[in-house]
């Protein structure tokens, strides 16, 4: 049987202060200036204190920076194809000097952790906007996140004093750590994860089956950061996912828990970095789907594929599982994909784009059963009923 896989650079990563330190630090904080971050920076923060982002400490100076945006990989060597910054305006960066300490604060106004400033240096917006996202075009949502940012870069080590306050989906947050256990628990030693941000349609009930079929066990993973206005809310997803664990997966070889990162829409980097936090959680396979973390047109249905030919296997460990576009064969009956239906006729296959499936819902029409559960359906249905609701 295979060992347990190792995080990301060997060591899980604990970043959350506790005991008489965590009480220390707290005091400290009171005294310090104060930075307020957005809801990007706080699922950051969240990630690199519970490990998410192992082998990261804290956000990245320049040397890692650099690498990460010219070569997808840390100064180290390791593998790493988003840079995980803290960006501040000129104005608060000229009250700082390197060594010192800064709180970072929720909009809210809660202190989440104590940042010791290692580096200061420029933010290169444009060159990571054109190597990193493939656009400079702000229309990318991605793109505008970074643009909206601020000029300069604070790097260094953050203690962590709390996680961002969440009172949703409770039951389903769990650490890297935690998961772990769980798997240890169930026996699992092949664990394949899912990364969604949308509710799951019948294409994705196939490939996570699939997937399963050759695994111990799948977790589903949505994430619930920060997304685009006009994406499906968590909430929703939610509603949508447990009910399909409840009557359409094997309980007893099937997790559900939500994924805390902010989305960045960056396409095949991001399912790289998407696939080390996986990792990070325990999974030793993940699953890459068509387009996996796209917006619009930016990038081709399988760049996000082939990205993982520029690392050795060694070096990511995690096994990737790369889909097809997979939709309903009218003359297989059966879900099937462009690999393995035996029709090229595009009459005998049922798939919908998701601005006809929005239509249909907002009127109030079930899809077809083929390309989604009636009773997903259902919930969607009743949330386009809420005024001003976007989904």
């Amino acid at each position: 049987m295979p060992q347990e896989i190792k995080p990301h650079g060997g060591i899980l990563i604990d970043r959350l202060a506790k005991g008489s330190d965590r009480e220390n630090l707290l005091e400290k904080a009171s005294k310090l200036l104060e930075i307020k971050v957005n809801e990007r920076v706080e699922a950051d923060i969240e990630m690199i204190a519970i490990g998410g982002f192992s082998p990261l400490e804290g956000f990245m100076g320049q040397s890692d920076y650099v690498q990460v945006v010219d070569h997808k990989r840390l100064a180290n060597g390791l593998p790493w194809t988003i840079p995980i910054t803290l960006a501040v305006s000129t104005e608060t960066a000229d009250r700082i000097k390197v060594d010192d300490q800064v709180v970072l604060s929720s909009e809210n106004g809660d202190r989440l952790a104590i940042l010791t400033v290692a580096e200061k240096f420029q933010h290169d917006k444009v060159r990571e906007a054109q190597l990193v996202y493939g656009t400079d075009e702000e229309a990318h949502p991605g793109v505008k996140a970074l643009y909206d940012a601020g000029e300069v870069l604070l790097a260094g080590p953050i203690d962590v004093l709390q996680l961002p306050h969440h009172d949703d989906f409770v039951d389903y947050r769990k650490t890297p750590a935690e998961m772990r256990a769980l798997f240890r628990e169930k026996g699992w030693r092949r664990i394949v994860g899912f990364q969604t941000r949308n509710p799951i349609h019948r294409a994705h009930e196939y490939i996570t089956k699939c997937a399963l079929e050759i695994t111990d066990g799948l977790l589903i993973h949505p994430l619930v950061g920060a997304t685009k206005s006009d994406d499906v809310p968590a909430s929703v997803r939610m509603k949508c996912y447990q009910l399909l664990m409840e009557n359409y997966y094997p309980k007893d070889r099937t997790l559900l828990a939500v994924f805390p990162a902010a989305m960045r829409y960056a396409g095949p980097r991001e399912a790289i970095l998407h696939a080390i936090a996986r990792k990070n959680f325990g999974c030793t396979h993940f699953i890459v789907g068509r387009d996996h973390a796209g917006v619009g047109k930016y990038y081709g249905t399988f760049d996000a594929h082939y990205i993982f030919d520029e690392f050795e296997p060694s070096e990511m460990e995690i096994t990737p599982l790369f889909f097809d576009h997979t939709f309903y064969c009218k003359r297989s009956r059966g879900m099937a994909s462009f690999k393995t239906s035996p029709s090229n006729d595009p009459e005998e296959r049922i798939i919908l784009s998701g601005t006809a499936v929005r239509e249909m819902l907002s009127k109030g029409q079930i899809p077809p059963e083929e390309f989604t559960r009636p009773e997903v359906a259902k919930i969607l249905i009743e949330a386009f009923k809420i005024p001003n609701y976007a989904i």
